[in-house]
């Protein structure tokens, strides 16, 4: 077969593939590509979710943690409830969920993999402040999981991997070529730039605007999300990263985002009562 022949079958391949495994986000209903099984994926999660149990320090603040757990009780109950009330299949189904409280003041942070795991650090909750701000932080979060954020970036990474490889064969390994002369990977940098970054702050965004969804059909008060972000923004003393270098929207940008969807969010997705 020669090269042009297998250009096209290769192409041909990819884009069957492609056609096959595109689905849409839930309520955003943005076009996805997914290549790899979402069960294996969330199977791989609860493995290094335990590993991250056994190697962090939880906290011993029951209280707290029973309230991140109410939070959360009442967020997944509202996802399933909106889904059934759509009849729409719920994306959650087959979630195990689990909440655990990790111990450390230096980290602002807070995660859910997909299936449902959950992590709060405790250095968030300066900036979260009350039940609202924690409930606008843990809607973001699952929202991740729910829209399977996880599994649209591993399979446009496999796609990302594979098409650079083919370029590399078939320009005679110039792409090689250029990544020794300057002793850095300039294709995955140009890539990680030019496309990863831009496509993981496209789901920044849309977890921001399906996180106050959810939590405003839970019944709690988005209008703190906007509260949170300004204390985000005066916590990290203007030490983000330029926008263009990183995978998150900036807390300005971020902030305006929110302001925009907040009328219509309270409007359109009421307290499921």
């Amino acid at each position: 077969m020669n090269r042009r022949k297998f250009i096209n079958f290769v192409g041909c391949g990819c884009l069957s593939l492609g056609l096959h495994s595109c689905t849409s986000t839930p309520i955003t209903d943005r076009k996805q590509l997914k290549l790899i099984p979402e069960h294996k994926l969330n199977a791989q999660a609860a493995k290094i979710y335990e590993k991250v149990k056994e190697k962090e320090e939880l906290s011993d603040d029951a209280k707290k943690l029973a309230e991140i757990k109410e939070i959360g009780k009442k967020i997944e109950n509202s996802i399933s409830r909106y889904f059934d009330s759509q009849g729409i299949v719920d994306p959650t189904i087959g979630f195990d969920w689990e909440y655990i409280l990790i111990k450390n003041d230096k980290v602002k942070n807070a995660w859910c993999m997909p299936g449902g795991k959950i992590a709060v650090y405790t250095g968030i909750l300066p900036i979260t402040k009350n039940n609202n701000g924690l409930a606008a932080v843990m809607g973001h979060e699952i929202a991740h999981a729910v829209a399977k954020h996880s599994v649209e970036r591993a399979s446009r990474g496999i796609l990302l991997k594979t098409s650079t490889s083919l370029i590399d064969i078939f320009s005679g390994g110039k792409l090689s070529q250029v990544n020794r002369a300057t002793g850095m990977d300039t294709v995955g940098l140009l890539s990680q730039i030019g496309l990863m970054n831009p496509f993981n702050r496209k789901q920044e965004s849309e977890a921001d605007y399906l996180g106050m969804i959810f939590s405003s059909l839970s019944g709690y008060d988005i209008r703190e999300t906007v509260k949170i972000w300004e204390r985000m923004k005066e916590a990290n003393k203007g030490k983000e990263p330029p926008e263009f270098m990183s995978t998150h929207p900036s807390s300005s940008n971020r902030i305006d985002q929110i302001n925009e969807w907040m009328n219509q969010v309270i409007m359109e997705y009421p307290p499921l009562v």
